[in-house]
């Protein structure tokens, strides 16, 4: 399972998961504090973050994050971005 390193606050903290979750479950499956308004349905940006290391491995950005004009690289969505490889996420 790849390891996603989550930093928030002063804390930073590495986990395993499962290839194909979104980082927004992934952090809330390991109680890291993401907020997430719209209930992870691409709408509310309140789960945005940005990647700090590999962002290719992460699926490519979805339509939902396009039309938010993020680049799908560095700012995403956290209910969108699905894992497909380790990677550093800044919350």
């Amino acid at each position: 399972m790849p390891k996603i390193q989550f930093t928030y606050g002063n804390e930073n903290k590495t986990v395993e998961a499962e290839t194909g979750k979104t980082i927004l479950q992934v952090a809330q499956a390991n109680s890291i504090p993401m907020i997430s308004a719209c209930g992870g349905m691409g709408i509310c940006t309140t789960c945005m973050c940005m990647i700090e290391k590999n962002p290719e491995n992460l699926e490519p950005a979805t339509p939902a994050e396009k039309n938010m004009g993020l680049d799908g690289k560095i700012n995403r969505l956290g209910c969108q971005a699905r894992i497909k490889g380790a990677t550093s996420v800044f919350l």
